[in-house]
């Protein structure tokens, strides 16, 4: 690892300021799960490191289901699962309770997931569906981002290094309405996605799809938003023949690559799969229905 200087600021101005100064050569530190692997490999290279878990606004857990959600960007995976205010946000929680170990919670960030910005980033396919928007501030002000906006490649994405995520803005659920998170794994012990879905659905009162979005992640440069297919249920009732046919539709914008994990006939063929599971799980959760989370397939 090379050295670097390492900043604790208390303050947004300050932090902001020093970003600026480092002239894209720092990085952000908030939980460090992903960032100090990276350094300590040598993936990434820094000459500031700027920890951001002083900064006592970027700790902002607050809102319910009616009035939308907010998390600010130090919030942990584990600060998320405590809090009743996240229940709604079913497919959110199913990712953050996948992301890594209970010790690995308490640390890892959902801001930071996104800012990592891994194609097979477990939380950004349920911000998606969630329809989260990213708050940014940089030397030129405030910005908000759609987080289907957000990422722009592996590893890459909208701060382009000189910004900083303040938090996540996600809007009110629907009063009948259900999401969920699926992934696929190898094995337990290789913990990233080869292919990963999320879907959110809210219906009527008659049963008809009011709104339905549909999310894929590691099956692209970054996670897509499967928009098409996610129209094909709005005012209809979900028939289990008509989940079939947009779960294969979805898949069809998946753009994977062959690696040691899996083939693209493979991953494409999972997206279907993990698209179907995915929204069969947010109807049963949107119906009433108590639905224990396996995140994993």
């Amino acid at each position: 690892m090379q050295s670097f200087t390492y900043h604790a600021p208390r303050t947004i101005p300050e932090a902001v300021a020093l970003l600026t100064e480092s002239e894209g050569k720092s990085v952000l530190l908030a939980g460090g799960t992903d960032i100090l692997v990276q350094l300590r490999e040598n993936l990434r290279h820094a000459d500031h490191v700027i920890d951001i878990k002083q900064i006592q606004d970027l700790a902002r857990l607050d809102g319910n289901a009616k009035q939308g959600l907010y998390l600010g960007s130090a919030v942990t995976c584990s600060q998320l699962l405590r809090s009743p205010i996240t229940q709604p946000y079913a497919a959110l929680r199913d990712s953050a309770q996948i992301i890594g170990g209970w010790q690995i919670q308490s640390r890892a960030t959902i801001g930071g997931n996104l800012c990592n910005s891994s194609p097979a980033a477990d939380s950004i396919p349920s911000l998606m569906v969630h329809g989260a928007v990213a708050e940014v501030i940089n030397e030129d002000g405030h910005q908000n981002i759609p987080v289907s906006h957000f990422c722009t490649g592996p590893g890459k994405n909208a701060l382009a290094g000189n910004g900083l995520l303040l938090g996540l803005a996600i809007p009110e659920v629907g009063t009948i309405s259900g999401s969920a998170y699926q992934r696929f794994i190898p094995r337990y012990e290789m913990d990233i996605a080869v292919a990963s879905a999320a879907s959110y659905i809210e219906l009527l009162e008659d049963g008809t799809v009011a709104t339905a979005t549909i999310a894929l992640g590691a099956v692209g440069p970054t996670p897509l938003l499967a928009s098409d297919a996610a129209d094909m249920l709005v005012g209809e009732t979900p028939e289990e023949a008509l989940i079939e046919q947009i779960a294969q539709e979805a898949a069809r914008i998946a753009t994977p690559i062959n690696d040691m994990r899996g083939t693209i006939e493979f991953r494409k063929h999972l997206a279907s799969v993990l698209v179907k599971r995915t929204l069969q799980t947010a109807l049963r959760r949107a119906t009433g229905e108590v639905v224990v989370s396996h995140p994993h397939v």
